[in-house]
């Protein structure tokens, strides 16, 4: 089978790099493949932050429509749980996520950017979510993941129009996290998630899943949430380390392995 969705890693980022041309259409195969790759980002101990990248000219321009146009109700039935698990697949990553943005991030390619943590986007970005004007709605986290990012509001504009917002807009509604001139959006994006694979490893796992199932809940059990992860940290190499260094070397100063 061809290969779509590829991991490379070094220096402990691993870049989940997209590459069906011309725009990364999201097709089946390559939905099948994302979740395989992501799940190999999770569990290789050699990748410690992940960096998800379309290439110069696209992130991802959507999902395959020709393919899913002979689609009937009972297929996208059958379907669409497997669609949906491949994008979690990416949310689940328990390293932290950086999504570099070039070109067009529209339908499922919006989708996959905000399964990361962060995204950082080119000034030549065009991002939303065009669903509607197919007769459909987002399928794979659009209506969930969207308004939890910009607010209702913002992402009921953007589903209910399905227009497009350029790289301002996006920084502006909170879309996106930083805006760069697209040759520096790559290198922003690996040195970003290189300083973090540098860091505690497990703490950022903990403080990941904190705040992303804090945010799934309400304000008393994500407090629940936090306390066992903070405890538990105390049985880790990485608080050893860090308290250590704070000690003997003062802030700032730890190697963590």
């Amino acid at each position: 089978m061809t290969r779509f969705v590829t991991l490379e890693v070094a220096d402990g980022v691993g870049t989940i790099r997209l590459d069906r041309p011309k725009l990364n259409p999201l097709n089946i195969a390559m939905q099948d493949q994302l979740h395989e790759v992501a799940d190999e980002a999770a569990a290789r101990a050699d990748v410690r932050a992940v960096v998800i990248y379309g290439g110069e000219r696209a992130f991802a321009a959507g999902a395959d429509i020709k393919e899913m146009q002979d689609m009937s109700y009972t297929d996208m039935v059958a379907r669409g749980g497997a669609l949906q698990d491949a994008f979690t697949a990416v949310a689940r990553i328990p390293k932290p996520v950086v999504a570099a943005i070039t070109g067009y991030a529209l339908g499922g390619g919006c989708e996959l950017a905000l399964c990361a943590d962060v995204r950082i986007a080119a000034d030549n970005a065009k991002l939303g979510q065009p669903e509607i004007m197919l007769g459909v709605i987002p399928g794979a986290g659009g209506t969930q993941r969207l308004p939890r990012l910009i607010g209702p509001s913002k992402a009921k504009d953007l589903i209910f129009t399905g227009r497009m917002v350029d790289a301002e807009e996006a920084l502006r509604i909170g879309l996106v996290d930083r805006v760069l001139p697209a040759e520096e959006v790559y290198p922003a994006a690996l040195a970003w998630a290189g300083k973090l694979a540098a860091g505690p490893s497990w703490a950022l796992r903990a403080a990941k899943e904190a705040i992303d199932r804090g945010l799934e809940t309400d304000l008393d059990t994500g407090l629940t949430i936090e306390r066992a992860h903070f405890a538990g940290l105390f049985a880790t190499e990485d608080r050893t380390i860090g308290m250590r260094s704070f000690v003997e070397e003062g802030p700032g100063k730890a190697k963590f392995n």
